[in-house]
């Protein structure tokens, strides 16, 4: 009679989640995973090939999170904005993830998939893809300067975020 599994695919991927949180890249090892979930590192390779296949699963799991928040909200430019800012600093360390890993295509395209109808509705079919990149750029290269503890020149970052978020949106409306 075979052994009972004593862990899932879910379980060791939300593992390799909070050991990314916890302690960054470094700290989502194969033995790592194992000891949270409560087996020994050789049972996870029935699961998982490997810690690079384990990575991209912590980063596609970590997309399909932000696409899902970004689907909850009013859909919104600004509401889309505001949780995907959310969201990074929730998870900083998933974030940073998700544009270090190749492989979490169709999970970024579907957590992209609500700025680029956000996008669509303010500027038209034929400048979506254009507009959503814009946006995109604009809020990633805000967030990621914030995470980094880039804006040290006083002043208050919340502000900052919406009147960026303000113009930009200005700016999308004065296009169309």
């Amino acid at each position: 009679m075979p052994t009972p599994d004593r862990t899932t695919l879910p379980d060791i991927v939300a593992a390799g989640r909070a050991l990314l949180e916890s302690g960054g890249p470094a700290r989502v090892t194969m033995q790592a995973v194992a000891d949270r979930v409560g087996v020994r590192a050789p049972s996870l390779y029935k699961r998982v090939r490997d810690r690079d296949a384990l990575v991209l699963l912590v980063a596609a799991a970590t997309a399909d999170d932000l696409a899902g928040r970004l689907a909850a909200s009013d859909s919104s430019l600004s509401a889309l904005a505001r949780a995907y800012r959310a969201f990074a600093h929730e998870h900083p360390e998933g974030y940073r993830l998700l544009f270090a890993v190749d492989g979490a295509a169709d999970e970024m395209g579907r957590a992209a998939a609500p700025v680029i109808d956000a996008v669509r509705a303010v500027v038209g079919d034929e400048r979506a893809l254009d507009a959503a990149r814009f946006v995109t750029a604009w809020a990633t290269g805000f967030v990621s300067m914030e995470l980094a503890g880039a804006f040290r020149l006083g002043g208050d970052i919340d502000e900052a975020f919406e009147y960026g978020l303000q113009r930009l949106e200005a700016g999308l409306r004065a296009e169309a």
